[in-house]
């Protein structure tokens, strides 16, 4: 089961930095600025898709296809890891 976990949050970041690359891409297309922005200053990410949601929303969407892989894979390595013994705990602290 771990190894199935692992496939998943490995597809979830490949997913995450391909289009991430491609925002990135369409940031630099703007300008040389932009581009440098978008990597280097806390939020003009966040600024840049915003406000020109017309060319960053088809790979902005589709990068949150990566969340549920992510969020599948960590929790099937919480369960797998923790084993039989927290079933047995988690038991003891409902009674």
């Amino acid at each position: 089961m771990p190894t199935f976990a692992w496939v998943c949050v490995v597809i979830g970041f490949i997913i995450l930095w391909f289009y991430g690359i491609q925002l990135i891409i369409i940031a630099f297309r703007e300008s040389i600025a932009w581009g440098l922005m978008y990597l280097f200053v806390p939020f003009a990410n966040l600024y840049y898709v915003i406000s020109r949601w017309d060319k960053c929303k088809s790979p902005f969407l589709k990068s949150l296809l990566a969340l549920p892989f992510i969020i599948l894979g960590f929790y099937l390595l919480n369960t797998s890891i923790a084993g039989p013994g927290y079933e047995m705990i988690d038991g003891l602290t409902q009674l």
